[in-house]
């Protein structure tokens, strides 16, 4: 057993989302969102160093110490996996971890909206998840995999850096891949994925060109492709997709999302009220003929009004899912007010509302 295995535990048992282990600063952890010291002292980054290094590879100890930089997944039996982040700073070396559960919760479980499962059962198209980090994607696209894996008989491949969420095999054969690890990159696994008859390809993050050309591509072509992206709302996560083409490419790449894309969801994390723990509200668009249409004609900033008008086939608004959460209580008002899109529309709640207000 590891010396670091025992701060694990205790960020298990404090419900912590990461652990923060920084020469030259007290170990901390971040609980529902906030920082918490777990000690007074400062580590010592000899001491450290020392303990961080134990659960690597020889070659992982040398790419921290060549590229300054790691990242990689470790598993604490009976506890969880974690995702794991190793960088140099100015005093010395420094670690976050992100506790990844054990168990997949579903859709049901998280509160999440039903229309999900809907997207789960596609047989082909692209399917986004985006909002900025620490949001919970990876969560929300654990469960959209999970209902197809227990709901469908098909074949899953995963690709990730590292492996997050592990699916056991229920209806669906579920093979896991995580860059660097099985494979040189993203872009090689999905390209070699097309070769290996999947239905359903998880794409940890559309993070360069090369890889969402693939994932458009993939989608094109028969499957079901899901992936993050590091943006919020539909319209910036379509723009931003186009902007990664060179101009004279982007007129056919808005035609082929207007085939391929199927969903955006943009997600915001709340601390909920009632009771400990976070919750998700989400923006979602369906990508209608309507949709589609203003993806192929660059008309994305008229999108906000396909969402408004489709409620009834599951479509929400950022602002609205966060007034439903408001209205059940579940959040403050000053939570609210802090992730809104239009904050006006959440200021005549505050208490102290800022004076632009």
């Amino acid at each position: 057993m590891a010396r670091i295995d025992d701060l694990f535990a205790l960020q298990h048992d404090r419900g912590a989302s990461d652990l923060h282990l920084f020469a030259g600063s007290p170990p901390a952890l971040r609980v529902r969102g906030d920082m918490e010291k777990i000690a007074d002292e400062s580590l010592d980054d000899d001491e450290l160093r020392e303990m961080l290094f134990e659960i690597l590879t020889p070659t992982q100890r040398q790419e921290i110490e060549e590229t300054g930089d790691l990242d990689f997944g470790y598993e604490v039996a009976g506890i969880a996996r974690y995702r794991c982040n190793y960088f140099k700073q100015k005093n010395g070396i420094g670690a976050v971890f992100r506790e990844i559960p054990s168990t997949v919760l579903t859709v049901d479980q998280l509160g999440l909206p039903q229309v999900l499962k809907q997207l789960a059962m596609l047989p082909r198209g692209l399917v986004l998840l985006t909002g900025p980090t620490g949001s919970g994607k990876s969560t929300t696209l654990a469960a959209i995999i999970e209902h197809a894996n227990a709901n469908r008989k098909c074949h899953i491949v995963t690709i990730e850096d590292p492996i997050e969420f592990v699916h056991h095999p229920k209806q669906c054969i579920v093979n896991h891949r995580e860059v660097e690890t099985h494979t040189q990159s993203f872009a090689r696994a999905l390209r070699a994925a097309l070769r290996e008859d999947p239905d359903i390809i998880l794409v940890g993050e559309m993070r360069d060109l090369e890889t969402t050309m693939l994932a458009i591509e993939a989608a094109n072509t028969g499957h079901l492709v899901l992936s993050t992206m590091h943006t919020m709302g539909a319209t910036r996560t379509i723009d931003r997709i186009v902007d990664m083409f060179p101009a004279d490419q982007q007129s056919q790449i808005r035609t082929s999302l207007s085939e391929s894309l199927k969903g955006v969801m943009s997600q915001a994390l709340f601390k909920r009220m009632d009771k400990p723990g976070r919750i998700a509200a989400l923006e979602i668009l369906l990508v209608t003929p309507a949709a589609a249409n203003l993806i192929r004609e660059q008309k994305t900033y008229q999108l906000m009004t396909v969402i408004q008008t489709g409620r009834r086939m599951g479509m929400i608004s950022l602002d609205d899912a966060i007034a439903d959460l408001l209205q059940r209580r579940l959040i403050s008002p000053e939570e609210a007010f802090e992730k809104a899109v239009e904050k006006d529309r959440f200021a005549k709640l505050l208490k102290a509302p800022p004076p632009e207000f």
